[in-house]
């Protein structure tokens, strides 16, 4: 998958994502639930990436096992993670990785603002 599948992908995954929202910036998609970002799109030079959040632990094996998968790009590099297109992730992963970045932002909010149980959500399902 390119990057513009990448973003694509990533994109089309939060269509069905309750309370999600997308910001445009000049060069930036931001996409937020309760007013916070769980996802944001931009191009680096050259290529296409999604910036999404991620469990620290999780974010270091996933580093660890595709090569595509980098520290966040201009966010914390031990909760946020980078993805670009290339040969080690797929749309399945893609998916997983949009859904788990909105749980995790969703899980941080008061109980009153959640739009779903970020324990028990996956639109997937």
């Amino acid at each position: 998958m390119d990057g513009q599948e990448l973003q694509k992908t990533a994109g089309e995954c939060t269509a069905d994502l309750p309370g999600a929202d997308l910001e445009q910036r000049p060069d930036w998609d931001l996409y937020k639930v309760g007013g916070k970002v769980f996802m944001l799109m931009t191009d680096m030079p050259g290529h296409p990436v999604v910036i999404l959040k991620a469990d620290p632990d999780d974010a270091a094996t996933l580093r660890e096992q595709h090569t595509d998968i980098t520290p966040g790009y201009h966010m914390n590099k031990k909760h946020w993670i980078t993805v670009e297109g290339g040969g080690t992730v797929g749309e399945e992963l893609v998916k997983e990785l949009v859904i788990d970045s909105y749980r995790l932002v969703v899980g941080g909010l008061p109980k009153a603002q959640q739009p779903v149980d970020p324990h028990t959500y996956d639109h997937r399902a």
